[in-house]
């Protein structure tokens, strides 16, 4: 090997090393979480690599949500009662699993952008306060495929109702809000129910 190769090499050499050592001295100890074999259990990421060093949107959705409870295709599910149900004014004790349809208008038949899945259930004694555990799942559009998650109180008779947004998937990762909730029509022979929601989200 020549003069020239070795000088040339040297600075490309040096480059690499000093490159080396200096992700070598970021990434100290303290940015990892190890097990007792010595297995790394939680790192810290760069926000960038997330795409969290975007400015954050805000998106407002609105839809309507059809919970039905008789007819020919229920979209909602009785999966338990409590003892003390029988006795209660506001159905203390009940759960409720559904997969209700979310539509860009009142009517069932309107155009359908998603699902709401997920389980409802009465959690107070003195009105009906429903907790309220679900998943808006989006099939239109953009949204296609992406989740925002609810979880909050719902005092059903109520004029308008907030819930919280806790968290998001696809496009609404790292999503925060509320979901608005009012009463568009309710038939109290059978339970059925649809509801207008102004949903609020900032995301990234």
């Amino acid at each position: 090997m020549d003069k020239l190769t070795i000088q040339r090499i040297t600075p490309t050499f040096l480059f690499l090393f000093i490159f080396i050592v200096k992700t070598l001295a970021t990434a100290t100890k303290s940015d990892y979480e190890f097990d007792h074999k010595g297995q790394i259990f939680s790192r810290n990421l760069s926000r960038k690599k997330l795409g969290l060093h975007k400015a954050e949107k805000v998106s407002h959705l609105h839809f309507y949500f059809h919970d039905v409870v008789v007819g020919r295709n229920p979209t909602t599910i009785v999966v338990a009662e409590g003892k003390a149900m029988k006795n209660s004014s506001t159905g203390f004790g009940f759960v409720v699993m559904m997969d209700d349809p979310l539509t860009v208008g009142p009517e069932l038949s309107s155009k359908q952008v998603g699902r709401a899945q997920g389980m409802y259930g009465s959690a107070s004694q003195s009105e009906w306060g429903l907790l309220m555990v679900l998943n808006y799942v989006f099939t239109e559009g953009k949204y296609n495929g992406s989740t925002l998650s609810i979880l909050g109180r719902n005092a059903v008779f109520s004029e308008v109702r907030e819930m919280p947004i806790v968290g998001g998937s696809g496009l609404f990762r790292f999503a925060r809000g509320y979901a608005q909730a009012k009463t568009h029509k309710f038939d109290l022979k059978t339970g059925n129910a649809v509801v207008e929601y102004n949903v609020y989200v900032l995301h990234y």
